[in-house]
């Protein structure tokens, strides 16, 4: 069984990017507490986005996701998520993610700079480092955790926003059992000759 351990926050969000800011989490259970704006969402955010690269909702392309440079004063902002879990093998992982934010003259470009995942050569204890795409890292991340991409979107770390989709019309249901049970993977059988 997979689990996540630690997880450091910089200029994400409401998360100032010149402070770390390190969350551990306890088992067989963690809550997080706290008032209004105090950054509970933005840490399930985080999460999620360490683990399967997907934007949290209304994020417009990174754009409200990470820091705002005007707001600290700078012209660009530095964001980081590292996410310390054992994976399903038992081997402890860290996920690192690093995004960039600029404010160039008549709009902000949003970056994903960085992915980097770090193991520990268990023959002589050194860490290894291996730099992904980002697109790797989304599929690599859920097979070290044991849980598809689809599970851990959309049931593990389903979004405030994303919370209701049980609720929504059965076309919309279905699409999304298909993709939570990789249903789509089979293909429909008219016969089965015995």
């Amino acid at each position: 069984m997979s689990t996540v351990d630690k997880m450091l926050i910089k200029g994400i969000r409401s998360f100032d990017p010149e402070n770390k800011h390190v969350i551990t989490f306890f088992k067989p259970l963690t809550l997080i507490v706290g008032p209004n704006g105090a950054g509970k969402t933005t840490i399930i955010e985080c999460l999620k986005l360490s683990c399967t690269g997907e934007l949290p909702p209304n994020a417009r392309s990174g754009h409200s996701f990470i820091h705002d440079p005007k707001v600290a004063g700078e012209t660009e902002t530095k964001g980081q998520i590292k996410l310390r879990f054992k994976a399903a093998a038992g081997k402890d992982v860290v996920c690192i993610r690093s995004f960039q934010l600029t404010q160039k003259a008549s709009k902000m470009e949003y970056k994903a700079i960085e992915s980097v995942l770090q193991t520990i050569n268990p023959h002589t204890g050194e860490k290894v480092c291996l730099s992904y795409r980002c697109a790797d890292m989304d599929r690599e991340i859920p097979a070290l955790m044991g849980v598809s991409k689809a599970v851990l979107e959309n049931v593990i770390f389903v979004h405030q926003d994303e919370a209701n989709w049980p609720l929504q019309d059965s076309s919309t249901l279905k699409k999304k059992f298909d993709y939570v049970f990789s249903a789509t993977r089979y293909g429909a059988y008219s016969s089965l000759d015995f």
